[in-house]
């Protein structure tokens, strides 16, 4: 027996709602089944609160066991939104990330980009192209080199950032980072640790500017 128009409606009603309600909660999964923020003991949650960058030895999802790096969290005081558009400008990136002196997109396809960066140390420039896919929704960016491209010195680059709202005001930032490259590590012992709290602290300072800035303009 075939459905009247009306009953025709009702079904197409709660067949909308029923997809609306998935897309939802797929949404919801995606972001729960992602890696949040580490948890901290007592002490770190202490530090953090007194504005201290908290260095852990967690390195992001899919590390290599060889990958150097580590995993950094503060709290940045401006709103989620704010520190949001700052790490989703990439061409500004020079602004806070130590060394890189340029980063030029060069595809976009939705939340997916290729950006290539360029970085100096010394009388030494190389560059490399990086993956990268973000997240609005719960605001994260994860990365991985780009292997069909040319990437200099690094053999392994990958990580993520996210951003969260704070209890206490401001935003909850975690930045992880797994790194190999081609010089022996003995020579590049610590440098990761050391990028993570440099690169928190420049982004600390883009985020404290003018409105302007803040958005790369």
């Amino acid at each position: 027996m075939g459905l009247t128009g009306t009953a025709r409606r009702h079904r197409a009603r709660a067949l909308g709602l029923l997809l609306a309600s998935a897309v939802v909660v797929g949404g919801l999964v995606t972001c729960a089944g992602a890696a949040g923020s580490p948890a901290l003991t007592a002490e770190q949650q202490q530090r953090l609160a007194d504005g201290e960058i908290v260095v852990l030895d967690t390195r992001p999802p899919g590390a290599s066991p060889s990958a150097g790096g580590g995993t950094a969290v503060a709290i940045v005081k401006a709103p989620v939104e704010r520190v949001w558009s700052v790490l989703t400008d990439y061409p500004g990136h020079p602004r806070y990330y130590p060394n890189v002196v340029a980063a030029e997109v060069l595809e976009v396809s939705g939340g997916r980009v290729l950006v290539r960066y360029t970085v100096r140390i010394g009388i030494f420039t190389f560059r490399f192209h990086m993956r990268k896919v973000s997240d609005p929704d719960c605001r994260r960016i994860e990365w991985h080199l780009a292997e069909d491209r040319a990437n200099g010195l690094l053999r392994e680059n990958s990580g993520y950032w996210l951003v969260e709202a704070h209890p206490g005001g401001g935003s909850l930032v975690t930045y992880a980072i797994a790194v190999r490259s081609y010089v022996p590590a003995f020579l590049t012992a610590g440098s990761e640790r050391d990028s993570l709290v440099e690169t928190i602290k420049g982004l600390r300072r883009v985020v404290a500017g003018p409105p302007g800035e803040a958005a790369g303009r």
